[in-house]
């Protein structure tokens, strides 16, 4: 497959991608042609018949009507149509019918990131890794509003839908990273709702696979946290350097008092902390929406102990 940048739209990445870029030409051109045919024909007919008196002198009189024209705007136009229609099922098919041996990742949509789940109980946050050349089969939802899949160099884009699964897939033609967007305004970060998918070698995704299920033991709860904000996307809602975002600044908020939506307070300890993660509305800070998603189910104890380790070290 042609992966070099046209005029048009980016490199293809994935195998289905020239034969959509071939029918979205076709199309193209086929616009133009018919395009250049109808503003030629305007052209023509205003420079001959630019005056009066050239209309007078060249109309011809007693003709209502020709057939061969007229069958030609019509059955011209109806082929094409029917050409673009057949290409288009048998593409639209090829990317809906997901190959038996498709590896198979569950995805999950929440404002605003994207989380994923593997088969071999590795979890990650706004990063698909994926291996080169191994059909990957996409189950997706949405733990909150609408949302949609995209990623501009596979062609690929698929509505993502609170209480329902919707599926889509993709077969990595080229080693790289590449966008996810969310092509379904989901709330006022809706343009941060960017991801990347890294296509990496089979042996790559092998090391990634076992790097991923180790524990971090070589390491101190608090270092293991500080990669966890980064990789979960907390970073996304909250600062650490005492300005306010989303959510609440993180920085030397332990020990602090903190008022609550409708009445009472709360003093931060690592309870407080431990909700706020897996039960984020329980307990909502005044001053802010709630519209933190929980973590339930996306974090391990280990994790969340490391995270609570990690806001309990800023200052």
């Amino acid at each position: 497959m042609d992966t070099t940048e046209t005029l048009l739209l980016p490199p293809g990445g994935s195998t289905i991608a020239g034969e959509v870029d071939a029918l979205f030409y076709f199309i193209v051109y086929a616009s133009i042609a018919i395009f250049g045919i109808v503003l030629f024909g305007i052209i023509y007919l205003s420079i001959k018949y630019r005056t009066e008196k050239a209309a007078v002198e060249g109309t011809t009189s007693g003709v209502s009507h020709n057939t061969r024209l007229e069958l030609a705007w019509s059955i011209i136009p109806a082929i094409l149509v029917i050409i673009v229609f057949i290409w288009g099922f048998n593409v639209y098919m090829k990317m809906s019918i997901v190959p038996k041996d498709a590896m198979e990742v569950k995805v999950t949509a929440q404002k605003w990131f994207w989380s994923f789940d593997y088969p071999d109980g590795i979890n990650t946050v706004n990063e698909l890794v994926v291996p080169l050349g191994k059909p990957v089969k996409l189950l997706m939802s949405s733990r909150d509003v609408i949302h949609s899949f995209f990623v501009p160099a596979f062609r690929i884009k698929m509505d993502v839908l609170p209480n329902r699964y919707t599926l889509t897939w993709f077969e990595a033609t080229k080693i790289g990273r590449y966008d996810i967007m969310c092509a379904e305004f989901c709330g006022d970060r809706h343009s941060e709702m960017l991801a990347k998918v890294r296509v990496v070698s089979e042996r790559e995704y092998k090391e990634w696979l076992e790097s991923g299920t180790e524990t971090a033991e070589d390491i101190t709860p608090v270092d293991y946290g500080r990669a966890l904000f980064r990789t979960k996307a907390c970073y996304t809602c909250h600062n650490v350097d005492g300005t306010s975002a989303v959510g609440p600044a993180l920085n030397g908020i332990v020990g602090k008092r903190r008022a609550l939506v409708g009445e009472g307070e709360v003093t931060i300890d690592e309870n407080y902390l431990r909700e706020s993660i897996l039960e984020p509305r329980a307990s909502i800070a005044a001053g802010y929406q709630p519209v933190m998603p929980t973590y339930q189910g996306m974090l391990n104890d280990k994790q969340v102990d490391a995270l609570i380790a990690y806001i309990k070290s800023l200052k």
